[in-house]
């Protein structure tokens, strides 16, 4: 039996519908609501799904758990309830941990590039203490993560008890189907897919940093199979355990972005640029790229998708279609 948090969200039912696949028994950690989240679980339904709140009671009937995938998480970036985002991020996890550990199950859990901040330290996932420490992240959400990374370090750091396996995956960039869920955190590739498709221009926020030109600020984009395909090589491959980034290991600007959904598409590359949000300014991220040499090392070879396929995919096979879902 395999725990998946989040397991209704847009990685979670990815990583779900693989499972399935495989024929894993999987309970679901989760809330539907009252729109249509549930069809991200359609497909591929869990043997069970338990509401968050109701998750410490199932862990005390002592399920048989092989592995617990840790994707839960409040995942907005302009998040400001900072109790709500520590409870949920936080002191959840670190519940989580406890728990696998005295009971010897494996752990994976997402942690984010949105610790690296703006990323005057790089992108190299050190995952020393005094490494850790010097990591400022420009929002709640990123802070919190990065907590919890910190408090991972230094139980490691002090040999207190720990899952059989962990692995912390700092997840870049993701997109992908089943994420039509998340409103104003939707990825871009979705949202300028919905402006062309509207007839409208790809609209892009101007750069807020001096000397940066519109349009080239940079992240690293993944496509979300990439991301599924870890998560099952960690499963495979129990003595790998550390704090892993995640992403292609090569940033892309948004212009290229834009321009690989209008050729996906079929339309004309039309971009306009736009100010930037009050509430994003000081806090967005205009570099991102993984340094994916410790993965590699532990043993990954598998291959990233190009960004322009990955988009490729997502429109035509999924948004172009009647069926979003996978």
């Amino acid at each position: 039996m395999i725990l998946i948090t989040g397991g209704a969200g847009f990685i979670g039912s990815n990583l779900q519908a693989a499972l399935a696949r495989r024929g894993h028994e999987t309970v679901v950690v989760d809330t539907l609501g009252c729109d249509s989240k549930w069809r991200n679980l359609a497909k591929h339904p869990p043997a069970r799904l338990v509401p968050p709140q109701d998750v410490h009671a199932f862990l005390e009937t002592y399920p048989p758990l092989e592995m617990v995938f840790h994707l839960g998480a409040v995942s907005e970036t302009t998040a400001l309830d900072g109790d709500l985002v520590w409870r949920t991020n936080v002191i959840l996890s670190q519940r989580l941990w406890d728990w696998c550990a005295a009971r010897d199950v494996r752990l994976v859990y997402a942690s984010s590039a949105a610790t690296y901040g703006a990323g005057e330290q790089g992108f190299a996932d050190d995952f020393s203490v005094a490494a850790l420490e010097r990591l400022r992240s420009l929002n709640l959400y990123g802070w919190t993560k990065h907590a919890f990374d910190l408090l991972v370090a230094k139980v490691l750091t002090h040999r207190r008890e720990q899952p059989p396996q962990w692995a912390g995956l700092k997840f870049f960039n993701v997109y992908c189907p089943n994420e039509y869920h998340k409103g104003k955190m939707i990825s871009v590739v979705k949202v300028k897919h919905d402006e062309m498709a509207a007839g409208g221009l790809t609209r892009l926020f101007r750069s807020d940093q001096p000397g940066l030109p519109d349009g080239e600020q940079k992240r690293d984009f993944i496509w979300v199979g990439d991301v599924v395909d870890v998560m099952l090589w960690l499963m495979e491959t129990p003595s790998v355990s550390g704090l892993y980034n995640l992403g292609t290991g090569r940033a892309r600007t948004y212009l290229d972005l834009a321009h690989a959904v209008s050729d996906a598409a079929g339309k004309p590359h039309a971009v306009e640029f736009i100010d930037m949000p009050a509430g994003l300014r000081g806090q967005y991220q205009s570099f991102t790229e993984a340094r994916m040499d410790r993965l590699r090392a532990a043993g990954y070879t598998g291959q990233f998708t190009p960004m322009e396929e990955g988009i490729r995919r997502y429109v035509q096979d999924y948004l172009a279609t009647p069926d979003l879902y996978v």
